[in-house]
């Protein structure tokens, strides 16, 4: 596949996921934006105040490798959040980021772990999220989120922005969709049994699901690399 049909193919693919995403619920108005990088160098990414639901493949965002705009509508103020998560996750080769709800709603409980926002809820959830980080509130557009991301180190594929909503990379577009997901049930049902005192997943179990499907979580990393 030539590199121009393969950039068509992929703005159609954001258009098809963002109304995806969009009509079921998971961000809502002109909240969220996706980006995807591209083999020749650069990336694609969702235009500022555009909805999920209604994107237009022709007008997203065009970036060359700095960050530019070369084509395209304008592109959303969360560049520099995009920017610091593929600077230090190499493996990432599209980002969502949305408002869900839920996700929306752990990020601001006080008792979440920063390191690890949900306990081993589901094997899902592990082989499709890892764990996932909590960052400090800052205001949308905020270049300082970038040194928030930068200080995770590249360590989690998955990310809470307090007050805010989820950051997930994926080495497919397809692959963060899932995950972005997944990250959203969970924390649905992490509000659904919040005091109910439920049985997580034992260290043993989580171990298993490293070495059988290659999980990496933080603390496994040195053993099992990115």
């Amino acid at each position: 596949m030539t590199a121009m049909s393969n950039e068509t193919r992929l703005r159609e693919d954001i258009c098809r996921f963002g109304r995806s995403l969009f009509e079921r619920g998971l961000t809502p108005g002109s909240s969220g934006n996706i980006s995807v990088r591209l083999d020749g160098g650069g990336w694609l990414v969702t235009p500022t105040n555009a909805s999920l639901g209604f994107l237009d493949p022709a007008k997203l965002s065009r970036l060359d490798d700095q960050g530019r705009l070369i084509s395209g509508d304008a592109p959303t103020k969360e560049v520099p959040l995009h920017t610091a998560l593929y600077d230090t996750r190499g493996s990432a080769r599209a980002i969502v980021h949305l408002h869900s709800t839920h996700s929306v709603a752990l990020s601001m409980l006080p008792e979440v772990d920063p390191r690890a926002a949900l306990p081993p809820m589901t094997a899902y959830y592990l082989m499709k999220c890892g764990a996932t980080a909590l960052v400090p509130y800052y205001r949308p557009g905020d270049p300082a989120v970038a040194d928030a991301i930068k200080g995770l180190a590249g360590k989690y594929s998955s990310v809470l922005l307090a007050n805010h909503g989820p950051v997930v990379a994926g080495d497919t577009l397809e692959a963060a969709v899932f995950a972005t997901e997944e990250l959203e049930e969970t924390a649905k049902l992490y509000l659904l049994l919040r005091g109910m005192n439920p049985r997580y997943l034992s260290p043993e179990q989580v171990t298993d699901l490293v070495k059988v499907f290659g999980v990496t979580l933080p603390e496994h990393g040195h053993e099992h690399g990115h």
